[in-house]
């Protein structure tokens, strides 16, 4: 049997790991690559091993870096089905045709900036059809519960705690009557996260693969997030200036919504404050949320039983048109904006950056991990101006990070995930971060649990 890392791989973004065992060949996750260009390139780059030859997927959860791929995979020739939770496909039923259209945007734009010249028109990588088209594959499994994808394989979604319906995957693969154990982190969450339970301790493996994108960071002890909240909220609207907050369309911004609900139910807030949702994907999103209450964890559903709603607040305002979103230009104190993307690459946040980062009386709160070549980690790393549409914008706001948020599992949390493991791996594979936090992490792991650590390159294929 082998791993092929064909993505996630001394990077953080671009999950792909094909797994070819004796009677099957089957994926865990076909993600997208985000970053710089050179790492976004990788998106076009044709496949090193047939996607017809892929039995079957197995989606850890619905991040985009995660599934963002599986339309091209599917364009390519795959014809297998698709296993993931409830929530991860209703998410993905929203996550990807919105990022077909991003494609389809994209190639649109860069073939008219290069109209008068010989090149050819820009295709996209896959439109919204071909996103629609891939979920038709899509077939949910309950947690907790023994599945057999494949003769051979026996596969278990545990809680991973890192997004709502995000799994952790277990996997028993029978080569010639020996059961070899695959454990996949997919992205591992934090314990006492809002809406999400805590992640599944396992007790055993042969291999783990395990996600590193804070290995060698620790974050930071808040005893209340809310308050810390509340602090860069008033000392904002003092100032006479917005607050605007670059978030994920998912987890981050219902989060951010679930502490907002905690301040104004104690009140701590201003119950009249202006709160937007600028991002359709966020607003859709946060829908799939009210539904899938089954997932919540047992403080979020307290929450509901005493009345207050997280995903319900009053003052709540969504910007689901351009009109509307146009509308927020005007604003120029007093509001709470939460846009798309994270990062700060694409979309919305674009335009409030461009409209507030130039003003000393706001703030730009970062809530979520940005990756090398983004925007957003031009930004949280000191630039003094930044680009956009093609010009320059001095940055005058404030600007303040919160890792407090992260959905990821921090360093230490990893070791202890790890260390519940009541009989240790024969090898673990570390992916999902950049170098210094592989490094890092692989280090430890090695130092105080004793366990061989590999950090694959690549496309590199690791014999088992």
């Amino acid at each position: 049997m082998k791993i092929r890392f064909l993505g996630g791989a001394r990077t953080v973004t671009g999950s792909f790991f094909v797994v070819e065992a004796e009677n099957t060949t089957f994926a865990v996750d076909c993600g997208m690559f985000q970053g710089d260009e050179l790492i976004k390139e990788r998106n076009r780059a044709d496949y090193t091993i047939n996607p017809a030859a892929i039995d079957f997927l197995i989606l850890t959860h619905a991040h985009i870096d995660h599934s963002g791929l599986i339309p091209k995979l599917c364009k390519a020739g795959f014809k297998g089905k698709i296993y993931c939770s409830a929530a991860t496909k209703d998410l993905c039923e929203v996550m990807l045709p919105d990022s077909g259209s991003i494609q389809e945007f994209e190639a649109k734009t860069f073939s008219k900036e290069t109209g008068e010249s010989n090149q050819p028109a820009a295709k996209p990588i896959y439109t919204v059809d071909d996103a629609y088209r891939a979920l038709d594959h899509f077939q949910v499994l309950e947690l907790d519960q023994m599945q057999q994808p494949w003769q051979g394989v026996e596969l278990r979604f545990r809680e991973a705690g890192h997004i709502l319906g995000s799994c952790l995957v277990e996997l028993w693969v029978d080569e010639r009557g020996k059961k070899t154990k695959l454990v996949f982190s997919g992205d591992l969450g934090r314990p006492a996260q809002p809406f999400v339970k805590d992640p599944a301790n396992l007790d055993e493996a042969d291999y783990l693969v395990i996600e590193s994108t804070y290995g060698d960071d620790l974050h930071p002890e808040v005893a209340d997030r809310p308050e810390e909240l509340k602090k860069i909220i008033e000392r904002t609207m003092k100032q006479g200036g917005n607050l605007i907050i670059p978030s994920f369309a998912v987890e981050r911004t219902q989060d951010l919504l679930f502490d907002l609900t905690i301040l104004i139910s104690q009140d701590r807030l201003d119950p009249g404050i202006s709160i937007y949702i600028d991002s359709p994907l966020a607003i859709a999103a946060t829908e799939i949320f009210k539904k899938n209450i089954t997932f919540y964890d047992q403080e979020t559903k307290q929450l509901i039983r005493e009345g207050h709603h997280p995903l319900k607040l009053p003052n709540l305002k969504y910007s689901s048109s351009r009109a509307d979103s146009m509308k927020l230009n005007e604003v120029k104190t007093g509001a709470i904006i939460i846009s798309a993307s994270g990062m700060c690459d694409a979309g919305r946040i674009q335009y409030h950056l461009r409209n507030n980062l130039g003003r000393s009386e706001s703030t730009i709160l970062f809530v979520g991990y940005q990756a090398e070549g983004t925007l957003g980690r031009q930004i949280i790393d000191g630039a003094k101006s930044v680009e956009l549409f093609g010009k320059q914008i001095e940055v005058k706001a404030s600007i303040e990070k919160e890792l407090s948020y992260s959905a990821h599992a921090d360093q230490r949390e990893l070791l202890n995930w790890i260390g519940n493991f009541k009989s240790k791996p024969k090898k673990v594979f570390v992916v999902h971060g950049e170098e210094a936090a592989q490094q890092t992490i692989a280090k430890l792991i090695q130092a105080e649990l004793n366990i061989p650590v590999k950090i694959p390159d690549w496309l590199e294929a690791v014999e088992l």
